[in-house]
């Protein structure tokens, strides 16, 4: 195993200290590749915690462009970015807090004529999008490319996360089979708290790291739930679901 460097060691000693981690567990997430779909409110904080933890390689995808209104929840842009591509903000800012990271941006939304190529470059997938139609598809790609992938999702002032992996227990399809119709809740509707994302993007890196390292009890068949106004945090049991149409046998 190539060993870690001196400015390394001084980096990451607060995770090398971590059982389950050590300088072995440090190396193997200098190697590890994660694609973060969206560089927006689960993005941001979720990309900076990935990089700061030491993640190699992180791809990061979204078409879109830095918005005054983004910036009460989307940490990673600044007023200076506004009009920039969110993919330039945001390699500029992970490159800027860990120079380790190789950042790949793909300034496109993704959709049926990319989404297996690209994910197929990467070990998991973490979800900052804000929208069923994406998370459907992710969760699609990922089941039958067999990789591991992070949900996140938050409206108001609450927020949800799970794990997904291909084979070990439910997918999103099998609590949501269908993208919601046009009149649904959303957050451009009725808004968002900007700390709920930094919560819920917190818990998807966290998520990334354990499910790359094989420590602890990933949110394998557990929907976690955050509810912010009466500051209680709490887990749904999901089962699998025979009759899934993405992985129902």
């Amino acid at each position: 195993m190539s060993e870690l460097t001196g400015e390394q060691l001084a980096r990451y000693k607060r995770n090398i200290l971590l059982d389950g981690v050590g300088t072995a567990g440090q190396f193997k997430l200098l190697q590890s590749r994660v694609l973060v779909v969206g560089a927006g409110g689960l993005g941001s904080p979720a990309g900076y915690y990935l990089a700061a933890a030491g993640i190699g390689h992180i791809g990061l995808v979204d078409g879109d462009r830095v918005d005054l209104s983004n910036l009460q929840r989307q940490i990673i842009h600044t007023t200076a970015d506004l009009g920039r591509s969110k993919i330039d903000s945001a390699r500029e800012k992970i490159t800027a807090l860990n120079p380790d990271v190789q950042v790949n941006g793909y300034g496109e939304w993704l959709d049926e004529q990319n989404f297996r190529e690209l994910i197929s470059r990467y070990d998991l997938v973490v979800d900052g999008t804000d929208n069923f139609a994406a998370r459907l598809l992710i969760n699609r790609a990922c089941v039958e490319e067999q990789k591991p992938y992070i949900f996140g999702g938050v409206l108001g002032y609450s927020g949800q996360a799970m794990t997904i992996l291909p084979g070990q227990g439910p997918c999103l399809a099998c609590i949501f089979r269908d993208v919601p119709p046009d009149d649904a809740p959303s957050s451009d509707k009725l808004g968002v708290l900007g700390a709920v994302p930094g919560i819920i993007g917190a818990v998807e890196a966290a998520e990334a790291v354990k499910v790359l390292l094989g420590i602890g009890e990933p949110l394998l068949g557990r929907l976690f739930t955050f509810d912010a106004l009466s500051m209680q945090f709490y887990t749904v049991e999901i089962s699998r679901d025979p009759a899934c149409p993405v992985c129902g046998t």
